[in-house]
């Protein structure tokens, strides 16, 4: 959603926590050359409960796969697994877009343990 779009139906609290967000942070990244769009390939650690999970995410405006190695990022580790191209994506990395529309990373400004839930 851009900036400019109008905000989003209210929600419950019990909306909210339906949605399992976690902090993770990132252990591989690799470029995505057979994606539609410009991608790249992350594997995400999660910690001992949740492991390590995969997912792809069209940040390559702002990123590169060698950079996102240690970054700690924000996910959605509830969602169904979704096949886009020849990996099966587990997680939602999130973001925000810049003006431009290219994604943000979100992330915690602060080191927290990996499966640390968003609250």
């Amino acid at each position: 959603m851009a900036q400019d779009e109008p905000a989003a139906p209210l929600a419950t609290i019990e909306d909210f926590l339906k949605l399992d967000i976690r902090v993770g942070t990132v252990v591989r990244a690799e470029a995505f050359p057979e994606a539609r769009k410009p991608a790249i390939k992350l594997w995400v650690d999660f910690g001992p409960e949740l492991g390590e999970k995969k997912s792809s995410a069209q940040i390559t405006a702002h990123y590169t796969p060698e950079e996102l190695v240690g970054r700690q990022v924000l996910a959605v580790v509830n969602f169904p697994p979704r096949q886009i191209g020849p990996i099966q994506s587990e997680i939602l990395v999130l973001g925000a877009s810049d003006p431009d529309g290219a994604i943000i990373l979100l992330a915690p400004d602060k080191p927290v343990p990996n499966g640390a839930r968003m609250h």
